[in-house]
């Protein structure tokens, strides 16, 4: 019984960071023209996300092409979330 809370727990805040990354692409996309209701969705899913994901990105570098970086720790910590639900909660055969 934990097991499936703390499963679905963690399914919880992968959809949260999916959440975040739409955000952030349809902010960039949007050139910031999102309003307030993207103003709210930002707040919400960073504030969920980012206690989790500032250490990693403190410890991961972005890797740079040019002069743009891309920013691994949201990968890192989605692989991660993923994993630990798979090894907490393993697939049931039907």
């Amino acid at each position: 019984m934990v097991a499936n809370l703390l499963g679905l727990l963690l399914v919880l805040f992968q959809l949260v960071l999916v959440a975040r990354a739409v955000v952030d692409w349809i902010d960039v996309l949007g050139r910031g023209r999102g309003g307030a209701a993207l103003d709210t969705a930002r707040r919400i899913t960073h504030s969920v996300t980012e206690p989790v994901l500032a250490p990693v990105r403190r410890r991961v570098r972005p890797v740079t092409f040019g002069g743009a970086g891309l920013d691994l720790s949201f990968l890192l910590v989605f692989v991660a979330v993923l994993i630990a639900r798979i090894a907490i909660v393993p697939l049931i055969p039907f």
